[in-house]
């Protein structure tokens, strides 16, 4: 396929509608983990521009924050700090870029010796499973004071819209269903008094987003380290979709080692400012493959909006004043849709679950992360999505009966 010849002066204005399309998921997330949205929007723009200067500008991509870190985040940050937490993501991009390294050295079937689907959809199954009940306490108003009633009106509006806008929309509105639920959820919560105007009024027009240093604690490191495996996966996904989008084999050329390479650098740089982990995003995929705009360049333009949009304080100041409930609305399709994710990987593969190492894998990996499990005590302890990748990880290794395709790198 080749790029539509469109005039120059349009690539900037298709360049602001992918940034419109991502919008929504790229300032949800710093919002849901007490991130700065304003540093999200930085990194975000920063981070892009990174990966296409590392891929040579051949892959319609936008990175953005990735959803697989929200859980981890909060946790960390509650635990930790929010200037550990970011030296422990400051290391999860490090250890995309050893991935790419291995991919170069062995090859693309590296990744999936390590993370085959077995291992790989159970742990997205958890990602989405164990945040359900943060959706659902924001969505009946529990974080705050809102009352049940209220809240849930707001949060089940918001929920229809973003359902009905997924479902039913045509062109590119189809491909911002959070954006949509978002605005009208907030339209609705707007006369319900609910919204705090409190931030905007006291934000000045231009601003400097609040950046965080990272600094360096073992504990958090360790704890972030294996939640990067859902999203190192979710990447040769979206490599995959795209090349299928375009008809260009971008796993060859560039090659798969390439865009890892850039999501690592990308998201080792946006820890540095304080703003979260980098990855592509299947919303501006889709948008890509509504408009039929493949040219690279328009991904650089938006990472240069993203860019001059942090700088504007009364813009971060009034995402900050979005209600709970109707969070909690979107979350719901949110949450619910990784974890269908997970499954649609095991289906999608012809993942046996009558073969009892299979069994196995997935039955232990869904309990101990929906359950709780803990392994260790205080900073020794290893819990949630973490400890999930370690166990699936290691029982698909151990396991007899590997399937041959699989034993092989």
């Amino acid at each position: 396929m080749t790029t539509p010849a469109m005039p120059a002066w349009r690539t900037p204005l298709v360049g602001a509608q992918m940034l419109v399309v991502a919008f929504g998921s790229l300032v949800l997330m710093p919002l849901l983990t007490g991130l700065d949205p304003s540093v999200a929007l930085f990194t975000a723009g920063v981070g892009t521009l990174i990966f296409h200067f590392i891929t040579g500008r051949s892959v319609p991509v936008f990175l953005a924050s990735s959803f697989a870190f929200i859980a981890p985040i909060g946790y960390a940050v509650q635990t930790w700090g929010m200037s550990a937490t970011m030296g422990a993501l400051v290391v999860t991009g490090v250890l995309y870029i050893l991935l790419s390294a291995a991919v170069k050295w062995k090859g693309p079937g590296f990744l999936h010796f390590i993370l085959p689907p077995v291992v790989i959809g159970p742990i997205i199954m958890v990602i989405g499973l164990s945040l359900a009940p943060v959706a659902v306490n924001m969505a009946m108003g529990e974080t705050g004071d809102y009352g049940y009633g209220p809240a849930l009106f707001v949060s089940m509006t918001a929920l229809i819209a973003t359902v009905v806008t997924a479902a039913f929309a045509r062109g590119i509105f189809r491909v911002v269903p959070i954006l949509i639920g978002v605005v009208v959820g907030y339209l609705v919560a707007l006369p319900m008094g609910m919204v705090d105007f409190t931030p905007m009024q006291e934000s000045a027009w231009v601003a400097l987003p609040e950046f965080v240093a990272p600094t360096f604690q073992w504990q958090p490191i360790l704890f972030m380290i294996p939640v990067a495996i859902a999203p190192a996966v979710e990447h040769v996904g979206d490599v995959m979709a795209i090349s299928k989008v375009t008809g260009k084999d971008y796993v060859t050329k560039p090659g798969l080692h390439r865009t890892l390479l850039g999501d690592g650098v990308a998201t080792s740089t946006a820890a540095l400012f304080g703003g979260p982990p980098n990855t592509t995003y299947s919303e501006v995929t889709g948008a890509v493959m509504l408009t039929k705009m493949f040219n690279p360049v328009i991904m650089i333009w938006a990472a240069g909006f993203a860019v001059v949009l942090a700088f504007i304080g009364k813009l971060g100041a009034i995402l900050q004043t979005i209600p709970d409930p109707v969070m909690g609305g979107i979350l719901v399709v949110l949450f619910g849709s990784i974890a269908a994710v997970g499954m649609n990987t095991l289906v999608r593969n012809g993942v046996d679950m009558t073969r009892e190492r299979n069994l196995i894998i997935v039955a232990v990996t869904l309990v101990f992360g929906i359950g709780g499990m803990v392994v260790g005590q205080a900073e020794f302890a290893l819990q949630g999505i973490a400890l999930c990748g370690v166990v699936a990880i290691v029982l698909n290794l151990v396991l007899p009966g590997r399937d041959q395709a699989d034993a092989r790198v």
